[in-house]
């Protein structure tokens, strides 16, 4: 008899493989395949007079906006649909503008979790993001502990089929993990949602706030806690300024600064020329939200490839 061919190994999901790095091509989680055509034989050129070599759009020079102007931009509500997948869009249409979204509603840091956990999944940027509406909003409203645990694992499993998501089943699971893991280790009982017990606890250093979350909560890998520290920070003043490098890469598509600390000197820099109607607090407390604003929506609008988008709604009249 000839030998048994081996079995290759699956394919395990990288750290990266995330919500926030998945093409948004897959956003109905659909590989996308690409068709090889066979490249044309060239045509013997020896007496052709030789042409110009051809410039690539790709590399031409862009204009450079006025960073202040995409930042005002992007702190307006006319950004909001440039860093929403089109079935977002279409579910604010269609449910008003009430629905509470990743976009654009503030959160508590245990749904702060709850969203890093499922965007860390090795889903797209719309499946993530649907997953997160349909649980957070009616009829389930899944955003405290004592609501998950109460509903248990099936009808959390039957949200995540309505989501027409992903991994639904392990999701569920991790869920469920993560609200015994507040319950019991990260949180004062069943209807806490502000994980205040974590910053006490590690005496508000996010170094020892890390590795506290990543210990208890299932799924929470690095790729997790960046997503949760991106946005926690605007309630947490210790984990300011934090940017990841997905985010940072999309604020470069803008001609943005491109690092944590240069941002955060450019938000100081030009605050008075910043538009912050709607942003309420202290001064720093303002300044943390719209660090965390610009990273949100920058990182949005790169995800669902509408940088160029922005760069001419920003700044119309620019040549």
């Amino acid at each position: 008899m000839p030998p048994k061919k081996a079995v290759k190994p699956s394919k395990q999901p990288k750290e990266d493989e995330s919500a926030e790095s998945m093409p948004k091509t897959a956003a109905n989680g659909e590989n996308q395949s690409k068709t090889t055509i066979p490249s044309k034989r060239k045509a013997d050129t020896k007496d052709t007079p030789a042409k110009a070599p051809r410039r690539s759009a790709r590399g031409a020079p862009t204009t450079q906006l006025d960073p202040v102007k995409i930042i005002n931009y992007l702190l307006s509500p006319a950004s909001l649909d440039t860093c929403r997948p089109k079935d977002e869009i279409e579910d604010v249409k269609n449910r008003g503008s009430d629905l509470r979204t990743y976009s654009s509603s503030t959160f508590s840091p245990f749904e702060e979790l709850i969203c890093a956990v499922i965007l860390s999944r090795p889903i797209s940027h719309a499946l993530g993001l649907r997953s997160i509406r349909t649980l957070f909003n009616d009829p389930h409203n899944y955003t405290t502990p004592k609501r998950i645990r109460d509903a248990g694992f099936e009808p959390i499993r039957k949200a995540l089929d309505e989501a027409r998501t992903q991994h639904r089943q392990k999701t569920a699971e991790e869920l469920l993990i993560l609200a015994d893991a507040v319950v019991n280790h990260l949180g004062d009982g069943e209807e806490d949602v502000s994980l205040e017990r974590v910053r006490k606890e590690c005496d508000n250093d996010w170094e020892k706030e890390k590795e506290m979350l990543k210990k208890n909560v299932k799924g929470l890998g690095k790729t997790g806690l960046d997503i949760f520290a991106r946005r926690i920070q605007a309630a947490w003043p210790d984990t300011y300024p934090f940017a990841d490098q997905r985010t940072l890469s999309g604020l470069q598509k803008l001609g943005l600064p491109g690092t944590t600390e240069d941002l955060k000197k450019f938000l100081d820099e030009h605050w008075s020329e910043l538009e912050l109607k709607g942003f309420e607090g202290s001064e720093d407390e303002k300044k943390r939200k719209v660090f965390v604003q610009v990273l949100e929506r920058a990182v949005g609008v790169d995800l669902e490839g509408n940088a160029d988008t922005v760069r001419t709604e920003a700044a119309p009249n620019a040549k």
